[in-house]
């Protein structure tokens, strides 16, 4: 196994150099995703300046940078952008909307009640 089971986070190998450049990869995926806060999620291209942290549900259809990356999180690291892929049950923060989404295995939906 090389990754994690949930979050898909590498794991350090026991002979591996630059173990620094496997933590680091880590850390980012989870400064990502660990409660999760997105901009928007109605984005189907990226914004012209993202800020360093910057996260968006990239919507239908996307293009661009984005182009095949809709439903999952895109989130603008180190000045490029990184893809996660969400897992049934992640929950998000949409601040553009103030409402939380629940990700069904398939799409984004809204929480009811």
């Amino acid at each position: 196994m090389t990754q994690t089971p949930h979050l898909k986070l590498p794991y350090i190998a026991a002979a591996q150099s630059q173990k620094h450049v496997t933590h680091n990869e880590a850390l980012r995926g989870l400064d990502a995703v660990v409660q999760l806060a997105v901009l928007d999620r109605d984005a189907a291209t990226p914004p012209a300046s993202p800020s360093d942290g910057d996260r968006y549900i990239v919507a239908a259809s996307p293009s661009g940078a984005w182009a095949g990356q809709a439903a999952r999180i895109a989130a603008w690291q180190d000045g490029t952008w990184m893809f996660y892929a969400p897992a049934a049950g992640w929950l998000a923060w949409v601040a553009d909307e103030s409402e939380f989404l629940v990700f069904d295995g398939t799409a984004w939906d809204e929480i009811p009640g």
